[in-house]
């Protein structure tokens, strides 16, 4: 069976931040599904459905990715881009529920 795990990386900025942290993300799904995991991207698929920018949708999105990490083997951090607010609030959280974090980097990435 495949690990479950929950992963984490930046999303919000500019317009073309955002579609920079997608493209990243996308890699870090990749590279998490490549090595045997079976991985949660939260903030790739709340965002499809809830709006980010409206306070309310955005507690909605963030509260249910937590509860995947509630249930994870452990919360991959995805580090080339840094660490966003909401990264370490999901590290935070993690943390504190006895969920291992693990910080990685996906080799050769070059950010444009």
């Amino acid at each position: 069976m495949r690990r479950i795990v929950v992963l984490e990386s930046p999303y919000a900025g500019s317009p073309d931040e955002v579609a920079r942290n997608v493209t990243y993300a996308r890699r870090a799904l990749m590279h998490s599904i490549s090595i045997g995991e079976a991985p949660m991207a939260g903030h790739l698929l709340y965002v499809q459905v809830l709006r980010d920018e409206v306070p309310v949708d955005r507690a909605l999105g963030i509260a249910c990715h937590l509860a995947f990490i509630d249930r994870a083997d452990a919360v991959v951090v995805y580090t080339d881009l840094g660490i966003s607010r909401g990264m370490q609030m999901a590290i935070d959280h993690a943390t504190g529920a006895g969920v291992p974090v693990e910080r990685r980097s996906i080799a050769g990435w070059v950010s444009a």
